[in-house]
């Protein structure tokens, strides 16, 4: 089996060498760049099957270079960033990144969403029924069962969860998923999504005050939980 290559495009050597060594422990294939310009010549020609980006580059930023490869790269890209502030982080992810972690981040944490995006983005590897815990979501049938028992969804509550499940792991932003599921119009009115994202944790979380399923990225969104 091929081991999966991540690309790492941060122009701290430090970071870099580091990143190299976990990496490659962890049974990964590891290419390195320094600047935008060498990052995006890799990605082009090496096809990596996932990608950490760093958003101080010193040719380009990296929501340039984010926006750069979400017109023909289609695999994974986690910011790994200093930029803590909440609009750097919602911009970072509305311009396609699948994940934001602040430096310094917990190497344990890193590798676990590293191996979620790469799980999920294997060719041939999806399923139209997805299984998280006791949750059964039936993505050709519509159909929706906790615990073998079908669950009772109303249409926007079933296309809101079938959102979550088709990008599991990913950190979805407020108004992304007002867009996909209201449309461009509702794009400011969040009240529409706290009242269905509280609905559903109802019908399918355990404990809807402890959600584990579809749980808060604070101030930025929700990501849906499968089976790290």
């Amino acid at each position: 089996m091929n081991k999966p290559t991540i690309l790492v495009i941060d122009d701290e050597v430090q970071i870099r060498k580091l990143l190299q060594i976990t990496l490659e422990n962890s049974e990964y294939n590891v290419l390195l760049a320094a600047t935008a310009k060498d990052g995006l010549v890799a990605a082009a020609n090496h096809k990596p099957d996932l990608i950490l980006l760093d958003l101080g580059l010193p040719d380009k930023s990296g929501q340039e270079v984010l926006k750069v490869l979400r017109e023909w790269f289609a695999q994974p890209v986690i910011i790994l960033s200093v930029q803590s502030g909440e609009d750097d982080i919602v911009l970072a992810l509305d311009n396609g990144a699948n994940d934001y972690l602040v430096k310094p981040y917990r190497t344990g944490e890193l590798l676990a969403r590293i191996r979620s995006l790469i799980r999920r983005s294997v060719p041939g590897e999806s399923s139209p029924v997805i299984t998280v815990g006791q949750i059964t979501i039936d993505l050709v049938l519509r159909v929706v069962k906790k615990d073998c028992e079908v669950l009772k969804l109303t249409a926007t509550e079933y296309s809101l969860l079938a959102l979550f499940a088709k990008n599991e792991g990913r950190v979805l932003t407020h108004h992304y998923l007002l867009r996909e599921v209201w449309g461009e119009s509702y794009v400011a009115q969040s009240q529409y999504l706290r009242v269905f994202i509280a609905q559903l944790r109802k019908k399918i979380e355990n404990d809807p005050n402890r959600p584990a399923i579809i749980v808060t990225e604070s101030r930025i969104g929700y990501r849906f939980k499968g089976n790290e």
